[in-house]
């Protein structure tokens, strides 16, 4: 007969995890296998080309922060900058990591030309070659509005891009994407008010 130190073993022996479904409204919940396992969730084409295209938009803003500490004495442009440059580095990280998980390339190839021949549009806010070298080439208080001006277009192109997302059908399911695409508006919405005022107080001091 079992003691009652056999018992207390017993009864302190850890049980076999309990996996529960979620049933649909009005239907029970079910009970699977304790040997289910988790599985990502269906690849939709429209996730990938954003997390793609997000990591190529987010690289061309870390180029442009890049350039800062050597243009510019302006300590709100380098301190925004500095939070711009390392959030979207963090960013490009996961979205990197995402991607890799699911097997899918980390880069996107963008053809010259679309289905009908037409040159295609760039991605919404990225900046021009010619935006880009006239950025490189200014200095001081012309490259603080310049700097601010195109991040403000670039901000905005990314809330194009997370627009486009959502209104796509079975795309933003994904939890991750889903966090970090609503996220992407957030913070850029907020950035984007605080580099109008930046531009305005600069407009204000050359008079």
């Amino acid at each position: 007969m079992p003691t009652a130190g056999a018992y207390a073993q017993q009864a302190d022996k850890p049980s076999a995890p309990v996996v529960v479904q979620p049933g649909a409204p009005g239907e029970p919940s079910k009970t699977l296998p304790s040997t289910t396992r988790p599985s990502l969730p269906p690849l939709s084409a429209a996730d990938i080309s954003f997390m793609q295209g997000m990591i190529m938009h987010h690289s061309q803003a870390v180029e442009m922060t890049a350039l800062i500490p050597s243009h510019t004495q302006n300590k709100d442009v380098r301190a925004l900058g500095a939070k711009i440059s390392r959030s979207q580095a963090d960013e490009i990280h996961m979205m990197e990591r995402w991607l890799a998980v699911r097997g899918q390339p980390t880069s996107m190839t963008m053809p010259d030309m679309d289905m009908s021949g037409k040159p295609m549009a760039p991605m919404p806010g990225m900046l021009t070659p010619a935006q880009m070298e006239a950025l490189r080439n200014a200095r001081g208080t012309e490259f603080d509005h310049l700097f601010l001006t195109g991040m403000i277009q670039h901000h905005n192109g990314a809330l194009i891009m997370v627009k486009d997302l959502f209104s796509t059908a079975g795309a933003g399911q994904d939890a991750d994407i889903f966090n970090f695409a609503t996220d992407v508006d957030n913070s850029q919405q907020a950035e984007i008010r605080i580099m109008q005022n930046m531009l305005k107080e600069l407009s204000e001091d050359q008079r």
